[in-house]
């Protein structure tokens, strides 16, 4: 089989892969603000999204720090 045949398929199927996640994007968009809108279901999930997850951010935050911390303190010595 030809090299150069080869590549352009694997291209080909790229492009098309990329095509078929470009329509995804576009039709999941275009139905996100399609009516109805719920607005009091939407504020509720972008309140438990949010605003309740910040204890979870808060302590990844807390554990990395520390173990950067660590890390510096061991590459200095």
């Amino acid at each position: 089989m030809n090299p150069l045949a080869t590549v352009g398929r694997v291209f080909l199927n790229l492009l098309a892969e990329a095509g078929r996640i470009g329509l995804f994007t576009f039709e999941s968009l275009r139905n996100s603000f399609a009516p109805p809108l719920y607005w009091r279901l939407l504020g509720r999930q972008m309140l438990a999204l949010g605003y309740f997850s910040l204890p979870v951010v808060g302590l990844t935050a807390f554990f990395t720090g520390m173990v950067l911390a660590l890390q510096i303190f061991i590459g200095s010595s």
